[in-house]
Formats: C-alpha cells, sequence, structure tokens
C-alpha cells in the first residue's frame, strides 16, 4: 500500500483497540407453514484491530459484515440477538455496559457510517445541527469550535459550499453529498473507532477517490482505527491494512492486503478477485423506440434552479441505455422527470408510442405498470411493517388482481429468481442485509412486468458476485421479455457489462451520448476521460497513483 497507509503501521507496536473473540448472533426466523426457528448469522468469528490501523470485512450480501460491525458497537437488529463472545473496546467488555455505558461510548469512542445516509439523516433538522449533535452531546467543545471542526472536514471531504451546506436539508443535496456529510459526522467527534459500512456505496467514481483519500488522511492523522465493511474488494485494497473475508457468517480467509489480493489461499476469495464482467454484446439497433426524451429541461423551485438542460436521448424496446455521471450531474433528477415524480419545465417523453402525461397523477393504471423504477436507496423504498411477501405480492395484486395462492407461488418464483429463497418471505426489511433489501424491490419491480425498468444504482449495494447474477436476471428478462432498461450508475464496469448505448452527463447536460463501441472508443472529452480513469483496480497502491496523476494533471492546468 501507499506511503501514507504504511507509514508506522507494524502491529507489534501498538495497543490492541478492538478484540472480539468467539462472537455468536442469532435471528428467529419465521418460515411459511413452519413454527419459528432460530438460525446462526456469525459463527464464533474472532478479530483484532490495533489502533491506527485498517481491518476490511468482505463478503457477499448476507455474509455478516455489517452484523459484526454493528456488533463492535455493542448493537445487534431487530429480531436478531449477540448469544456469545466477548467484544473488547479500550480493554473493557462493552457487551456488558448495559445501556448508560454504550450510550456514552456510541458516537465518541466509535462513530458509525452506515451504508444509507438517506435513511441515517433526520430530514426534519438542518445537515449542521445533525453533524454536531454527537460531539455536543459528549460535550467536546463549545459549538463554534465544533462546526468550524465540521467545516474543515467538509472541504477535505470535497463538498460544495462547505461553509454553508450545513444550512441545508437532507433533501435539498445529492445522494452523493449526503454520505460524504455523515462521514464528516462521524470524523467530526474524534472516536477511537469508525465503522465504515459501505461508506462509497452512493458516491461517483470521480468522488469516491477523493473520499478514499481522505478516510485514508484521516486514519493517518488521527491514529484512528476502522472497520472498512464493503462488497468492493478493489476498493477495500485502497484502505485496508488487512482483509476478512466472510460468508455465511464465517471466516472463510484473512491476511495483510496484499496477500489476499495477489495470492487468495481459498477458492471463495479467489471468486471475489477475478470476478469478470458480463461479456454483453449490443445489440441490433433496428428497433422500435420504447422511450423517446427531447429536449427535456427541469429544475427545483419552480425552476429556478436548472438541473436538466435540453437532455435529449432515446431508448428501443429490448435495450439498455445506460446514464453516466457524477453525484448532481442530473442523473436521478431525470428518472424523476420521466417517472412523473417531478414535472419538466421544457421539452416532452414519448412512451410506448405516445405521449406521457408529465405528472404522475394524470398517468393511467397502464403506464405506471408499464414503467417501473428500482431506487437506489432500498432502506426508505420499502414500508418497514411490510413482510418481503407483502411487499413483492402487492404488484401482483394492484395490477393483475392475483392474490392468494397464486400471489404466493409468484412471490416464490421471483424469490428464487433474485436468489433469496423463499425461507425470507415472512422477514420485515429491518432483518435484511443491504444488498437483500435492494433484490427485494428488484423482485418488486418485476412482479409488474413491465416494458421499461427505470435503475437506479439498483447494483451498487451487491457484492459483485450476486450483482453479476442480477445483471444476467435482467438481461435474461430483455431477451424473454423485451423489456427495456434505463440504467443509471456511475460503475462503468457495469456500464461495459450490460449498456447497449450510453449517455454521460455533466451538470445537468448530456456530453458524449452514442452507442457502446462509440461512447468508450478514444478519442475522449475530459470529462469521460476522467470518469474512466477513476474506477478503481484491484490492485495495491491504485489508489495512490490516481491522485497522483489528478495532481500532475492539475498542475499542467
Amino acid at each position: 500500500m501507499g506511503e501514507a497507509c504504511s507509514k508506522d503501521r507494524s502491529p507489534g507496536d501498538q495497543d490492541t483497540l478492538l478484540n472480539i473473540r468467539d462472537l455468536r448472533i442469532e435471528a428467529t426466523v419465521y418460515p411459511p407453514g413452519e413454527n419459528p426457528k432460530d438460525i446462526i448469522l456469525v459463527h464464533d468469528v474472532s478479530l483484532t484491530l490495533k489502533r491506527g490501523r485498517v481491518l476490511g470485512l468482505i463478503g457477499e450480501s448476507g455474509a455478516g459484515k455489517s452484523t459484526i460491525g454493528l456488533a463492535s458497537m455493542g448493537y445487534a437488529r431487530g429480531g436478531v440477538r449477540i448469544t456469545g463472545g466477548e467484544v473488547m473496546l479500550n480493554d473493557r467488555d462493552i457487551l456488558k455496559s448495559g445501556k448508560v455505558g454504550l450510550r456514552s461510548l456510541r458516537g465518541r469512542e466509535i462513530c458509525y457510517v452506515a451504508q444509507s445516509a438517506a435513511a441515517a439523516f433526520n430530514p426534519a433538522h438542518r445537515l449542521m445541527d445533525q453533524v454536531v449533535e454527537a460531539a455536543l452531546f459528549h460535550a467536546m467543545g463549545a459549538r463554534t469550535e465544533i462546526e468550524k471542526r465540521a467545516i474543515a472536514l467538509f472541504k477535505k471531504l470535497g463538498l460544495p459550499y462547505p461553509e454553508n451546506i450545513g444550512k441545508r436539508f437532507p433533501h435539498q443535496v445529492s445522494g452523493g453529498q449526503l454520505q460524504r456529510i455523515m462521514t464528516a459526522m462521524a470524523l467530526c467527534s474524534e472516536p477511537d473507532l469508525i465503522v465504515f459500512d459501505e461508506p462509497t456505496t452512493a458516491l461517483d467514481v470521480t468522488t469516491q477517490i477523493e473520499v478514499l483519500a481522505a478516510i485514508r488522511d484521516a486514519i493517518r492523522d488521527t491514529g484512528v482505527a476502522a472497520l472498512y465493511i464493503s462488497h468492493d474488494l478493489a476498493v477495500v485494497a485502497q484502505v485496508a491494512d488487512e482483509i476478512m473475508v466472510l460468508r455465511h457468517g464465517r471466516l472463510v480467509e484473512q491476511g495483510i492486503t496484499q496477500q489476499v489480493i495477489n495470492q487468495p489461499l481459498e477458492q471463495y476469495t479467489r471468486a471475489l478477485v477475478s470476478v469478470h464482467h458480463i461479456d454483453h454484446e449490443e445489440r441490433d439497433r433496428a428497433k422500435a423506440s420504447v422511450l423517446s426524451v427531447e429536449g427535456l429541461t427541469a429544475g427545483y423551485g419552480d425552476g429556478a434552479v436548472k438541473v436538466l438542460c435540453d437532455v435529449t436521448l432515446n431508448l428501443n424496446k429490448g435495450e439498455t441505455l445506460a446514464v453516466v455521471g457524477e453525484s448532481g450531474s442530473g442523473k436521478s433528477t431525470l428518472a424523476r422527470v420521466i417517472t412523473g415524480l417531478l414535472p419538466p419545465s421544457g421539452g416532452g417523453i414519448q412512451f410506448d408510442g405516445r405521449p406521457l402525461p408529465r405528472l404522475l397523477a394524470e398517468r393511467s393504471k397502464e403506464d405506471l405498470r408499464k414503467l417501473q423504477m428500482i431506487f437506489q436507496t432500498a432502506d426508505i423504498a420499502m414500508n418497514p411493517r411490510q413482510t418481503v411477501a407483502k411487499i413483492i405480492g402487492r404488484p401482483l395484486e394492484f395490477y393483475f388482481g392475483i392474490r392468494g395462492a397464486e400471489r404466493d407461488r409468484r412471490v416464490f418464483e421471483l424469490l428464487e429468481k433474485i436468489e433469496m429463497g423463499q425461507d425470507l418471505a415472512n422477514r420485515y426489511p429491518a432483518e435484511l442485509s443491504g444488498g437483500q433489501k435492494q433484490r427485494v424491490c428488484i423482485a418488486r419491480a418485476l412482479a409488474a412486468k413491465p416494458k421499461l425498468i427505470i435503475c437506479d444504482e439498483v447494483t451498487s449495494a451487491l457484492d459483485p458476485l450476486v450483482a453479476n447474477g442480477i445483471l444476467k436476471l435482467l438481461l435474461s428478462l430483455q431477451n424473454d421479455e423485451g423489456v427495456a432498461l434505463l440504467f443509471i450508475t456511475h460503475d462503468l464496469a457495469t456500464v461495459k457489462s450490460i449498456a447497449d448505448s450510453i449517455a454521460v452527463m455533466y451538470r445537468g447536460e448530456v456530453v458524449r451520448y452514442g452507442t457502446k463501441a462509440e461512447v468508450l472508443s478514444p478519442p475522449f472529452d475530459p470529462y469521460t476521460e476522467l470518469l474512466l480513469s477513476s474506477v478503481p483496480e484491484m490492485e495495491v497502491g491504485w489508489l495512490d497513483k490516481a491522485i497522483a496523476s489528478r495532481r500532475m494533471e492539475s498542475a499542467g492546468n
């Protein structure tokens, strides 16, 4: 790893901060037609983390990564319980600390950066009030001093208008910006340990580099230790000193980062390292259009703040159009306009051969069925009080009138397609991993048998192996049913796997548009070249090279 990460990192001369011994975590599940039964989520896992070091937790959805991360704070999700082992933080077992003891250390000694920032912020309070809350609660300085620290972190994390962004509410910033603000919130308390749970999932690749560098610099400068949870092994390779590979709640392999990346010992780890994206050839383009966007303009505040500027795109039946760009480029706003959630201020939309009404309330039931959307944040896209079966079954009832045993059969089929299994049908969203939640949202969209699915970062929460399975499923549906996909993403590797055509967006405009071969072939415009050069590679030290290259380009300009 780069010099910044390897300086003074020998394990022998550092104190142990976190020591987890024989951790066992269980949950109770309720299989359809059966008695409740207990299952083991984490099987006697142990780990040691020293001050100033980073341990990466890698594995597929449901491997136990986030469950272990939360347990390091003495916490278990609803329906989940810690039934064995010790969690020693600063030489004391926090599992025996009680509610008062845990309250005194959370937000001070240990902080958490969640996978879904949108679900972690209170929409009724300004961002700065929430960023400084923990530090104020633990009396870590005057408010003015803590706010200055927060603004400095906003700058470090590359947030726009760092002096003023804290005055906004959560809904007034993009998903990527909100995730960076949450990272600043954790760092603001200057804790001993931070649990990063997929902290760059919502970030575009260009911003991800800066955030990863900022996280690494913060670890170096403050001596904070970190558990870095991710499904992206290439990202973890840039920040972790050691990597622990998990599967089905069990330890598969553990070692220093370079060894795990370059010389993995176990077959599962080798599969993660060598995972290949789908070899997808562009389809014959002599097809009818399913979606045509012409001169689309849109904004917020009665159009006072323009977000989309004269966007023109076309998507044929059974094809995939990938919309790529950094956070705030207008990708998700385009999806909101097409779905009728935000009325355009100019231009028009043709869908399935006729003009599409501007507002959702003006659209017919068939319009709603034919045009489905899978949202970026699964946590806030599902009713937490409904079971998986109820969530997936609702479109079957609403659009087709399917109920009873036939509905249950179809729900089970969809669960098998998304590789979750029937035993999860009676679980609630809180009992699922982030990746499992997103797969439920995918199954819900598929239940309507749509002609077009708008996919807003649908694989960003999934590990590479499961993500490939989902992409193959979507491609299979295209072949079988002719469904078209508008695929919004910042993951260019995914774009190469699934797209027939690509639109690159920057500040609300389409700066490059054409077939996949055309867009991904040089010569490139500066922004597209930046995107392509920002995709993390499975190489220890890649981040250092990428940052150095950026600095050289900036100096040259």
